[in-house]
């Protein structure tokens, strides 16, 4: 059995290769779809099925991350190029899929039959025709199992921090349905290791400035036997810390000049009673909150300088991942011509 399916891998993947060939020789665009795998089973040959009856010529990628039941042997008897990747984690199996995999359009799903295939041709053509680095397919639901009523508020709750902090956001942030350019791919440097990999999706867009879209989408259950690996309260934790990490590390100046105002904010609270104490009688009997008072001020000034050095490194990163995502064509342009 082993020996049958990884023959059937080889042969997967020598097609795919050549058709990758093929078509990177002439004006049709190469479409890679990434579908992330754990342990589906039960749907992963459906979802391939689906995306394969709409998109024929592009090529179905597999990406099995320590699965233990049959998913690796469904993929490659549905007709999926199969690979893996050992680090545990949605995020690592996305920097490795952005890595190997070359494409003009990557069209990233899960492997849970949950989002709708048919809605891709949809999804690609918005990004062709407005030639956009994402389009995000935001989920509709087609029954109440599909979208349980806590994904449902923390998914608004976070969206609604990520405008707040980021002056703009998606009405679907943790959508995993999603079209990319070839530049956005290859610009994208994956740093997140499980499912907060749509935040960091969604903040590289947003800082960068890109063209970007959202498509509504039918979101479906998952089929019977096929069971959610998402967390509602320890992924959502998740994703609320790597908004704060992200906005640190793209906002200092805001961030750091936050807890400084705080600081100050507090130091100055604290020395008006010393300074009408002082005025009145000409000591400072409180010597400790004196101290304090003097060390809160020396940390707000620190935190001040701290956030404006780094919001010139900042700017120094951004410009370069500018620059790299420059290098690239944009989408509709003549697809052979591949950086």
């Amino acid at each position: 059995m082993n020996e049958r399916v990884s023959g059937t891998m080889l042969r997967d993947a020598g097609r795919a290769a050549v058709r990758a060939v093929d078509l990177a020789m002439s004006d049709t665009p190469v479409i890679a779809v990434l579908l992330p795998c754990y342990n589906e089973e039960v749907a992963i040959a459906q979802t391939i099925g689906g995306f394969r009856a709409v998109l024929p010529d592009a090529i179905i990628y597999v990406y099995d991350n320590n699965s233990a039941d049959r998913t690796v042997a469904e993929a490659a008897a549905a007709g999926a190029v199969v690979r893996s990747e050992r680090m545990q984690g949605k995020g690592n199996v996305v920097r490795r899929m952005f890595a190997d995999i070359d494409a003009d359009i990557y069209i990233m799903a899960d492997g849970d039959a949950t989002y709708d295939a048919a809605s891709a041709p949809a999804l690609v053509q918005r990004m062709i025709d407005e030639q956009l680095d994402m389009v995000v397919g935001s989920r509709v639901t087609q029954a109440q199992a599909a979208y349980r009523a806590g994904h449902q508020l923390g998914n608004a709750v976070l969206t609604g921090m990520l405008a707040r902090l980021f002056g703009r956001s998606f009405s679907d942030i943790l959508s995993g349905y999603r079209v990319f350019s070839r530049r956005f791919v290859k610009s994208f440097p994956v740093l997140s290791g499980g499912f907060e990999i749509e935040t960091e999706i969604s903040v590289h867009a947003l800082e960068l400035k890109m063209p970007v879209a959202e498509i509504a989408t039918p979101y479906f259950a998952r089929p019977e036997g096929s069971v959610s690996k998402l967390s509602t309260y320890r992924d959502g934790w998740r994703i609320l810390r790597m908004i704060v990490t992200l906005y640190r590390i793209e906002r200092p100046m805001l961030f750091f000049g936050a807890i400084g105002a705080m600081l100050g904010l507090a130091a100055v609270i604290l020395s008006v009673p010393l300074i009408v104490t002082y005025m009145h009688t000409g000591l400072v009997p409180r010597l400790p909150t004196a101290v304090l008072v003097t060390g809160l001020t020396i940390l707000a000034a620190l935190c001040g300088f701290t956030g404006l050095i780094l919001d010139t490194v900042v700017r120094g990163r951004r410009e370069v991942r500018r620059l790299s995502y420059l290098s690239f064509t944009a989408p509709g342009l003549p697809w052979g011509k591949r950086a």
